[in-house]
């Protein structure tokens, strides 16, 4: 007579399943208790997608082409004879001003992004360290829990304590039996769940700990490639510095005819600065921007200052410096360099300037100026030339920004 119903039995010879189950899960940990490794992304593997270090790297190979084209150029107006003539004159003083402008605004844009790169750096070494952490805890939990279940799955696996014979004789009565083998089913249910969560937990943390390493790997790149333009933006600095040394003995050394010439050359206005002011302050409209005025009239209190590559102020501007100041003053932080101020800010139409733009010049955005109102902007021009306002209009325009 069988005592136990067939569901009873299924129940019973269910837990030996349960058992081997998680058994086997226990002993496929302990082969290998060492961090799982993340699988590369599969859609980069089957579309064959560069790594960003390859585009990196073809992008680093572009700038040096570019950076040693223009090094070639400089090295040519370097060695080239000052023009006796006048305009001849002018005009090399002003291609070699422009380079040294130029490459002031770059070193200026590096020191920026080498300071982002560092702290880049430093958030991917952290968060490579937090995954190794993480990564350490998990694996001292699965090897707690398989100490804690081994031998239990072991004997569970072998018969010796679920045997339904074994569970039944030992039990007292068909209910206790049935209660006894659930019992040890549960058992081989939690312990699997376990091992089964902490399992996939470890694979979260590999795949964390991969991403955090790449992340370093990637930040360590892009800061040996800022250095090195560092580097190479140093030596053409240095070479430049050479360059800045011709412009300024060549305006130093011009006629006061010619030098003239060379402060009037973008067609400075005389403007009446308290006048203009109250006259722009009546006019501004509800939509100018609220500190337009107080933009414009930090820009202007600095007409007549010397300029200077690299210089923020007080005392002497570069083009950007002029404009970073003079927000500055309003308690408004722009970026520091002319193509970034330009980039950086709301794109404006030239048809719809407003007082308190920044108006772009020349290919690259080399050159900035403040858009004040009525045509005009005010700028920090060149070596030899103080802060002026003159006409929107008097260089090649590339742009503009409202902030």
């Amino acid at each position: 007579m069988n005592v136990l119903s067939s569901s009873s039995r299924d129940r019973l010879v269910g837990t030996r399943t349960v058992a081997k189950v998680a058994t086997a899960a226990l002993l496929s940990l302990a082969v290998g208790s060492s961090l799982p490794q993340a699988a590369a992304d599969p859609q980069d593997a089957q579309q064959g997608n560069p790594a960003p270090q390859d585009e990196a790297r073809d992008g680093e190979k572009d700038v040096k082409k570019e950076e040693q084209k223009r090094a070639d150029e400089i090295r040519r107006l370097l060695d080239a004879p000052i023009p006796k003539d006048v305009d001849g004159l002018l005009d090399h003083v002003d291609k070699i001003s422009g380079y040294a402008s130029e490459t002031s605004d770059e070193v200026e844009q590096l020191k920026i992004d080498i300071d982002q790169a560092k702290g880049n750096l430093d958030k991917a070494k952290k968060a490579a360290d937090d995954a190794q952490k993480k990564a350490d805890k998990l694996n001292s939990d699965v090897k707690v829990s398989r100490e804690n279940v081994t031998g239990v799955s072991q004997a569970m696996y072998r018969g010796a304590t679920v045997d339904p014979v074994s569970a039944f004789v030992g039990s007292q009565g068909p209910q206790a039996a049935v209660e006894r083998s659930s019992y040890l089913a549960s058992i081989g249910d939690r312990r699997a769940e376990t091992v089964t969560t902490l399992s996939d937990q470890l694979k979260k943390a590999a795949k964390e700990k991969n991403k955090a390493s790449r992340s370093k790997a990637s930040a360590d790149f892009q800061l040996r490639i800022l250095n090195d333009r560092k580097k190479d933006l140093d030596d053409r600095n240095k070479q430049l510095g050479e360059l800045k040394d011709k412009v300024m003995k060549a305006v130093d050394g011009l006629s006061p005819e010619d030098r003239q010439r060379w402060i009037d050359r973008n067609g400075p206005i005389d403007v009446n600065v308290e006048q203009f002011l109250g006259d722009l302050k009546d006019n501004a409209g509800s939509d100018a921007p609220v500190n337009a005025t107080g933009v414009v009239a930090a820009a202007m209190s600095k007409l007549g200052s010397p300029y200077s590559w690299g210089a923020t102020g007080p005392g002497a501007f570069d083009c950007s410096g002029l404009m970073f100041w003079s927000y500055q003053q309003q308690g408004k932080s722009i970026p520091r360099t002319s193509s970034a101020q330009i980039a950086g800010g709301q794109s404006v139409s030239i048809n719809d300037l407003q007082p308190g733009d920044i108006v772009g010049y020349y290919p690259g955005v080399t050159h900035v100026g403040m858009y004040i109102g009525d045509g005009k902007i005010v700028h920090a021009s060149d070596y030899g030339i103080p802060v002026q306002v003159v006409p929107v209009d008097s260089m090649p325009i590339s742009g503009a920004a409202r902030y």
